[in-house]
């Protein structure tokens, strides 16, 4: 049990260290920030997609590893269940192996984090950009 707690934990580190380099490499985008309204649309159409690129690269790191350790029978499936545990949509049609189970734990908290600190990047880049846009606008 110890060494699947292990695993899993070195899994989360993984996407955490890619949406960690990802989230930083979107922050450079936003050194000078636009001016019109089609600049900003543009700008956030940039960040969630980078964003939901990073989670699929999240998704494909857990998947990878279902197929790797024979967990699932081919890479679809790693994939897909994958794709349905990290976003906690859990259809239940394919399952892990008994001794696996604890890493799909796992890898839904992960999900969860990695949603949740997508939501907070988006929201402080909104942020930003409005508060700017009243600082350019004046009183």
């Amino acid at each position: 049990m110890v060494s699947k707690l292990l695993v899993g934990w070195s899994l989360m580190a993984v996407c955490v260290a890619i949406h960690a380099s990802g989230m930083t490499a979107a922050l450079r985008w936003f050194r000078r920030l636009p001016r019109s309204s089609w600049a900003w649309t543009w700008h956030f159409t940039k960040v969630a997609g980078w964003t939901v690129l990073l989670h699929l690269l999240e998704i494909a790191v857990w998947g990878v590893f279902y197929l790797a350790v024979g967990a699932m029978p081919d890479l679809q499936s790693g994939l897909y269940f994958s794709a349905v545990t990290y976003t906690t949509t859990g259809y239940g049609d394919l399952v892990l192996p008994q001794h696996w189970r604890l890493v799909g734990g796992i890898e839904s908290l992960t999900g969860i984090l990695m949603c949740g600190w997508s939501t907070g990047f988006f929201f402080a880049v909104l942020s930003r950009m409005f508060n700017a846009q009243v600082d350019a606008d004046g009183p």
